[in-house]
């Protein structure tokens, strides 16, 4: 099996030109990964272990880079995100050779996956939506904006806001793009309400930890999709639920049903 250490390096082009940077570790039954914002497929699903454990488990694992983010190409301009990101799963999809897959986003990319499932089912075979909960349905456009100037905020000690600090400081980080971050952060969302859900037919898992305050419980989420469910991880946030062994029980046993 390849190490993430070093991984093949491939490409996709998007309609509006945006490269964005994949790569594929092992081989079975496909599962693509979404990663959070102002993360990477590395830093997500690599560093916590999730690639070598879902291909050691014979998955075929297509992990990718947002717009934005990672090795992709990173636009300065809101317009260049927004719908243009699920459609990005599309292309990843395609240029991996993947007529559908069994699809898990975490934060920014459970978003992404739940818009890929309501727009274009016959491409997800089930979906884990990990680092969401019930606050799906209330997040407000103006916090959104706080984490958007927050990150274009040279100093983060002047930032009052702990959990838009806490992005400013995790957007920093080296080889991220503060400016990209915060345009895709002010980009238009796709959201549904919960009538909207219950009209998808496919499996959906719900993830998040005990003490995400961020997006509350998961069962208020999961029980809006007709064939939802639901898992806590105890004494986890935002943050640390990633490389939760209890997280990755629950989604190797949900894949394997």
């Amino acid at each position: 099996m390849l190490s993430e250490a070093n991984p093949p390096l491939s490409f996709a082009l998007a309609k509006d030109g945006v490269r964005l940077a994949y790569n594929v570790t092992g081989e079975g039954k496909p599962v693509l990964l979404v990663h959070g914002f102002a993360s990477s497929r590395l830093q997500n699903w690599g560093s916590t272990g999730w690639i070598d454990r879902l291909a050691q488990e014979g998955y075929r694992v297509v992990s990718f880079d947002c717009r934005g983010h990672g090795l992709s190409d990173k636009p300065h301009e809101a317009q260049s995100y927004g719908r243009h990101m699920a459609e990005d799963i599309l292309t990843v999809m395609h240029a991996a050779g993947l007529p559908a897959a069994n699809v898990m986003g975490y934060s920014m990319g459970g978003m992404l996956t739940i818009d890929l499932l309501m727009r274009h089912p016959e491409r997800v075979l089930k979906a884990v939506v990990a680092g969401l909960g019930a606050n799906y349905f209330d997040e407000q456009q103006d916090w959104r904006e706080n984490v958007a100037t927050a990150l274009l905020t040279d100093d983060p000690s002047l930032i009052v806001d702990n959990e838009a600090r806490k992005f400013r400081i995790f957007g920093g980080q080296k080889g991220k793009d503060r400016l990209a971050l915060a345009a895709c952060m002010r980009s238009p969302r796709s959201k549904y309400t919960p009538d909207d859900l219950k009209a998808s037919q496919r499996p959906v898992l719900v993830v998040a930890g005990e003490s995400d305050t961020l997006v509350g419980s998961p069962f208020g989420l999961a029980k809006a999709f007709a064939d939802g469910r639901a898992v806590i991880l105890p004494n986890k946030d935002h943050m640390t639920a990633v490389g939760d062994p209890g997280y990755k029980r629950a989604v190797l046993d949900f894949l394997a049903t």
